[in-house]
């Protein structure tokens, strides 16, 4: 699983006038998220075995070099999962606190499609596509 892979769980189909956000809806978002992080720390752990057990002293030098940069490229992967897995865990505590689901710019809806493909998002399409535009333009 690539780092930010999200785990594959059938999305969430809302019943007919179902209420966003509904007590079904915020287990099906929990789950997803604590599976995903389950699969982050996973990989976390895969990489430190990994590196433990390729510590073997290398004669020459360019074997020793080439390790060296594997392991660099794998800490930074690591450290952008680090970084997710607080993302995901300040998406569960917004479950908590029945924030979920809600942009947190202008407060409308994010939308169930859209929490499916980016479960941590915080913002609705409209707010983060402004923010993209505005950071567009400071460059």
């Amino acid at each position: 699983m690539s780092e930010a892979q999200i785990p594959t769980i059938a999305p969430y189909q809302p019943s007919e006038g179902e209420e966003y956000m509904s007590d079904k809806q915020l287990e099906h978002f929990r789950h997803v998220l604590l599976q995903w992080k389950q699969n982050l720390m996973d990989e976390v752990t895969r990489t430190v075995h990994q590196m433990q057990d390729n510590l073997s002293n290398f004669a020459d030098p360019n074997d020793r070099a080439t390790l060296e940069e594997e392991f660099t490229i794998e800490l930074r992967t690591r450290d952008r999962e680090r970084k997710l897995i607080k993302k995901i865990d300040a998406s569960l505590r917004t479950i908590d606190t029945g924030e979920y689901g809600y942009c947190i710019s202008c407060g409308a809806e994010i939308g169930i499609r859209r929490l499916e493909v980016r479960p941590n998002a915080t913002k609705c399409i409209d707010c983060k596509t402004q923010d993209e535009i505005r950071e567009k333009h400071l460059k």
